[in-house]
């Protein structure tokens, strides 16, 4: 007799990093040379002193339960940045903002909460490149993703404005990543426009991953859904954003993020958390609130961004065309003049300079015979400056004896 299993999971693919993991298994490490994982996005800058301090503050406060629906102080604390931040922004803690134990528990709690998989041909548009956990919390609430092709020179409206009227008709749930993961766009007020048409002429949420927010180079905060929605008058309904401390305050093992925006789909997410055992330890709500409220740090970290791409990009336009990305902390680079595959360019890469990249195809879906991640892989910059500094000369070394030995051939 068969075992009864869940359908679902068998169409997910592998995890992009998973399915890395496996392409550079076999590959013998260079003598001499350190590994540099450009692969993974988990930053690497030092844990904020508030954060620890609070940390260790609270430690014994974990010998009870945590409160369920998350403290009126932690809201407090969100709302009071988000007003700040996202200015003209108007945030009520107590029904517009739900802590959640890191984004992609909160993304993979909305899905499940927030859409109808009923309906046989519901869709949830999806970006394309873009972050696995989207697609995944789809598939896994018996939906289908259909994606879209984003970035270029049309712009990230374009691509949506050119999505046909029957797809959206369908869709009851629109992913938006800005900054964007892999490529660092972000949306314009203009953008925001069209994409907020869109949702009241269809009628679909609108999921709005934020959490490179606070990570740019040129000093200019990039425009949230909040903040958009408060300039153009317009209220939150059908609109939830989604943020984090990993990127923010170097805190990826703090796993603490929220949601904010419809109150109403808030409160539906909160009742689905209620069943999953969603509360959030004590200490680390203590570590959030305290981060919430300071800046300093956060500023700290933008500065060491800066100085990194400000060194890297110029070693690795030497020899590959780097586009410099709005924000967030990774490039998106076109590899397809060495005459190599994505996947290729990684494993030769590992081969010769013990550095790690993540092949641009492991972030995107082909559509039509075309797949956007062909020829590109995702960099990134989270170590210190030195060890990026000694990747982007691998990379440049890489690459020029890659020419050197094709020249010959």
């Amino acid at each position: 007799m068969n075992a009864v299993k869940n359908p679902y999971i068998d169409q997910l693919g592998p995890y992009p990093l998973a399915k890395m993991a496996r392409l550079l298994a076999d590959i013998p490490q260079p003598e001499g040379l350190p590994l540099i994982r450009f692969s993974i996005g988990e930053p690497k800058h030092p844990l904020p002193g508030v954060i620890s301090e609070a940390l260790a503050a609270a430690a014994t406060s974990v010998n009870t339960y945590p409160v369920m629906y998350a403290s009126e102080a932690l809201r407090k604390a969100i709302a009071d940045w988000l007003e700040v931040r996202f200015s003209p922004a108007k945030i009520n803690p107590l029904t517009e903002v739900l802590p959640v134990n890191g984004a992609r528990e909160g993304l993979f709690s909305f899905v499940q909460a927030a859409l109808d998989s009923t309906k046989a041909d519901a869709l949830a548009v999806c970006p394309n490149p873009g972050y696995a956990v989207y697609d995944g919390a789809v598939i896994l609430s018996g939906m289908q993703p259909h994606y879209v092709v984003t970035g270029g020179d049309a712009g990230i409206a374009a691509n949506y404005a050119a999505v046909p009227a029957e797809v959206w008709k369908r869709t009851q749930l629109l992913f938006i990543c800005s900054p964007d993961n892999p490529r660092g766009d972000t949306l314009s007020l203009d953008d925001w426009r069209t994409v907020f048409q869109l949702s009241e002429e269809y009628g679909f949420i609108i999921v709005s991953d934020e959490c490179y927010c606070e990570i740019y180079v040129n000093g200019d905060p990039p425009l949230g859904a909040l903040q958009a929605a408060a300039i153009l008058g317009r209220g939150f309904e059908r609109l939830a954003t989604f943020f984090s401390l990993s990127k923010r305050s170097n805190a990826p093992g703090l796993r603490s993020g929220f949601i904010a925006g419809d109150a109403a789909l808030l409160a539906r997410v909160e009742q689905f958390r209620s069943y999953s055992g969603g509360g959030m330890n004590q200490a680390v709500e203590a570590a959030s609130i305290a981060a919430w409220k300071d800046e300093e740090h956060v500023h700290e970290n933008r500065e060491l961004y800066r100085r990194k791409f400000e060194q890297v990009i110029p070693v690795l336009q030497e020899v590959l065309p780097v586009r410099v990305p709005r924000a967030g902390f990774f490039l998106w680079v076109d590899v397809r003049s060495t005459h190599l595959s994505d996947e290729r360019f990684a494993q030769e890469l590992m081969a010769a300079e013990n550095v790690q990249v993540l092949p641009g195809t492991y972030l995107t879906n082909a559509q039509g015979g075309m797949d956007p991640g062909e020829g590109h892989v995702r960099m990134a910059l989270v170590a210190d400056i030195d060890e990026c500094m000694e990747g982007a000369r691998r990379i440049a070394r890489f690459c020029r004896n890659l020419s050197a030995k094709q020249a010959f051939a």
